[in-house]
């Protein structure tokens, strides 16, 4: 099935729920949801078009809002679902029950932007190191680098 025909399937299929849908390049396909909507979205991708393949999760400090891509892949095509979630309350659901391998990438995504996927099995640190300050997230904006005290004698 070509993109513009899976484009067109997905608008019909999700009606309200689909923000914005674009096919800007040959095999790629872009689809905005609430993030309300993620799990169901993502659900329908998989079982009607065999999204199965999560590529990675990324995320982008937009200031006041986060913006979270879901990189997914068939055999025809990458197709990234994305959604915003407020900075004051940055919150998604986890889509694990749908995509199970989707679950490393969701922590490293709250360990570098402090994002809470919920109803996450494992929402344990990944990347940063087990003293790494609480709610310091390297990857927003807002984070400043401080060096860190010296802890071997003469080091740089």
């Amino acid at each position: 099935m070509k993109e513009i025909e899976v484009v067109e399937k997905i608008r019909e299929s999700l009606k309200q729920k689909v923000i914005e849908i674009t096919n800007p390049a040959p095999r790629r396909i872009f689809l905005k949801v609430d993030k309300n909507d993620l799990v169901e979205a993502v659900r329908f991708l998989k079982e009607r078009f065999n999204f199965y393949h999560i590529s990675t999760i990324s995320g982008v400090d937009l200031g006041e809002n986060f913006e979270i891509l879901y990189h997914l892949a068939n055999e025809n095509c990458v197709l990234t679902v994305r959604t915003l979630t407020p900075r004051n309350e940055p919150k998604v659901p986890t889509i694990t029950g749908v995509i199970p391998g989707a679950t490393l990438y969701e922590r490293e995504v709250h360990d570098m932007f402090g994002i809470v996927f919920e109803g996450h099995p494992n929402l344990v640190r990944l990347l940063l190191a087990d003293d790494w300050p609480e709610g310091v997230y390297p990857l927003r904006k807002d984070w400043q680098f401080e060096r860190p005290e010296e802890k071997i004698p003469g080091g740089k």
